[in-house]
């Protein structure tokens, strides 16, 4: 079993930065696909930007130019840099992991693990 585990949130700013972690445990973590997903109260799931098992990546067109996400399977870690953060970029950021994948997002219950989620806030 693969786990996934974010970090990074907290109360930022707008205009402020934040940088999102998806650590995962496992060997095969360079087979996955991890995508980013966030959903504020009362909203859906939503993707944000996802990173094949072969580094494409694919973004949300709310978080292009703002966001980035990066892999580093030496460390079995996907990264997210969020820039230019915006109120309506506030909700619970999610990763999820798909093996062998790409950047394209699919239905939420296709994911093989999702993470616990981590708060983001951005004050206006």
């Amino acid at each position: 079993q693969v786990q996934l585990v974010e970090s990074g949130g907290g109360l930022v700013q707008a205009g402020g930065s934040l940088r999102l972690s998806c650590a995962a445990s496992g060997r095969t973590f360079s087979t996955y696909a991890i995508h980013w997903f966030r959903q504020a109260p009362g909203k859906e799931r939503d993707f944000v930007a996802g990173i094949s098992n072969w580094n494409s990546t694919g973004y949300a067109d709310s978080v292009k130019g703002r966001f980035t996400i990066s892999r580093d399977n030496d460390v079995n870690t996907v990264n997210l840099q969020m820039n230019s953060l915006k109120p309506e970029d506030t909700a619970v950021y999610y990763c999820a992991a798909k093996r062998y994948y790409s950047a394209v997002p699919t239905t939420l219950s296709y994911y093989d693990y999702w993470g616990q989620g981590t708060q983001v806030t951005v004050s206006s």
